[in-house]
């Protein structure tokens, strides 16, 4: 059985998603290719011999690039049978099956594409043409999301890109260090209204096994790395199995230094921990603080407010941690003087610069089966759902909001192309915010935004989700 195993686009990183699967595949005896677009070109013949094509989904980014790819994989092998696996498959299967996906697996997805490749080649050894496309596709029989406790197996990462080809680490003195990344947990136990995760997961997570999480990272040390990324979604919601990953992994590589994503409420709960993160070698967390507004943390259901995140950075500078938070400024809540006030907030608590600039300008995404649909303050402000976009549609009905948003938008665009700094692309941030709150270029309201106490560690790659 060939099958081709495909990711668009994961943030700059080797992808996991297909590594994980590749590895359980070619243990049932499949014959796998793995194929990156994000780093090359579409290999065309390996399609052509395709009996699987499985497109992996983790991100909205990551679906709609593979959207953009299902009509030339047609074009190539319209026998193939065709599949989409990753936390984006099930909640846009609609738009999926139109396209003519077969198989949609969601939540843990390795043991489901086992089963679909033992089921084809099942049906080829009896003669039926379980590959074909026909007008009445027959229901899968794989379960669509599972969140079942699987017994992982160590990534095969061989077949894709090597790591150098990759987002690198930006350090202090223009270093750059090879990174990897694993995860060491998927799902998440929280419900926060505007993740993708909690329609897949319902509050679930699952661990990867400790030995086989660090495995993946001994084989990445061994390809050159010497960062690792640890993906998962809350690194902290198991944070004794996570604790011991990493004190394992400064044990057996002390120069080997690491970040990871962590939720607010868990950097504050556990704030004693923190300084284990720093004696293990964390260079930074990530940390979704989305907004600074309370009441639409209360809509989204962060489980934090905006005293808690700063708290937290005032822990991470006393500790000497670096905290990268992320945002989503511009929702139907936003207001132009709440923008102002973050970008005065984080010049205040000396973040400035820890920010990518990317995350100053994204734009709240409402996925199918979102819980923010559970709003009604929030349905009378939206259209309907776009199947280009993968999302509800709206508009803030300040065109302010909007105009702000599209000028932010360029102002990053712009700044990536010509290579400002953070500071300086912050600064021009700040003036559009004064310029859409009608504030004149002659008013005396300037931002100081202090020198970093060192350059920021951080991943030259934008983010997007």
């Amino acid at each position: 059985m060939n099958v081709v195993l495909i990711s668009t686009y994961e943030l700059g990183r080797q992808p996991f998603g297909l590594a994980s699967p590749a590895a359980w595949l070619r243990e049932a005896g499949a014959h796998v290719t793995c194929m990156d677009l994000s780093r090359s070109a579409l290999p065309e013949e390996p399609v052509r011999l395709a009996d699987l094509v499985a497109f992996y989904v983790p991100m909205h980014t990551a679906t709609r690039l593979a959207i953009h790819w299902v009509g030339r994989v047609r074009e190539l092998n319209p026998h193939a049978h065709l599949c989409f696996f990753g936390l984006y498959a099930p909640i846009n299967e609609h738009c999926l099956r139109k396209l003519g996906a077969q198989t949609i697996l969601g939540g843990e997805f390795e043991e489901g594409l086992v089963a679909l490749v033992k089921r084809l080649e099942a049906a080829e050894l009896a003669g039926r043409n379980a590959c074909s496309t026909g007008a009445q596709p027959e229901p899968q029989p794989e379960t669509m999301i599972s969140t079942a406790r699987q017994r992982f197996r160590v990534p095969d990462r061989s077949g894709l890109p090597d790591l150098r080809h990759y987002a690198r680490l930006e350090m202090d003195g223009g270093e750059r260090r090879i990174v990897g990344y694993t995860e060491a947990s998927r799902g998440c136990q929280h419900l926060c209204r505007h993740c993708p995760i909690v329609p897949v997961y319902q509050g679930r997570f699952r661990i990867v096994q400790r030995e086989v999480v660090l495995e993946d990272i001994r084989q990445q040390v061994a390809a050159g790395a010497t960062h690792i990324t640890f993906g998962d979604p809350d690194f902290w919601n198991g944070i004794g199995h996570s604790l011991a990953i990493v004190e394992a992994l400064h044990r057996e590589y002390p120069r080997v230094t690491y970040d990871a994503t962590i939720k607010t409420e868990h950097l504050l709960k556990y704030a004693h921990l923190l300084e284990r993160l720093r004696e293990t070698g964390c260079l930074f967390v990530t940390s979704a603080v989305e907004t600074i507004d309370d009441r639409v943390l209360r809509l989204f259901d962060k489980g934090h407010t905006r005293e808690d995140f700063v708290r937290v950075a005032e822990l991470f500078r006393e500790v000497g941690l670096t905290l990268s938070p992320t945002f989503i400024p511009f929702h139907p809540w936003t207001t132009v003087e709440d923008y102002q006030e973050l970008l005065a907030l984080l010049a205040e608590l000396d973040l400035a610069e820890s920010v990518a600039p990317v995350q100053l300008a994204i734009r709240l995404l409402i996925p199918a089966g979102s819980k923010l649909l559970e709003l009604p303050e929030l349905l009378s402000r939206i259209g309907k759902f776009d199947e280009r976009d993968l999302s509800y549609r709206w508009a803030h009905a300040d065109a302010r909001v909007e105009r702000l948003y599209r000028d932010v938008r360029r102002i990053v665009s712009m700044a990536r192309n010509n290579g400002l700094t953070r500071k300086e692309t912050f600064s021009q941030m700040w003036e559009a915010a004064r310029h859409a709150a009608g504030e004149s270029s002659a008013a005396a309201s300037s931002i100081e935004i202090l020198p970093a106490r060192a350059t920021i560690p951080y991943i030259n790659e934008p983010w997007f989700c």
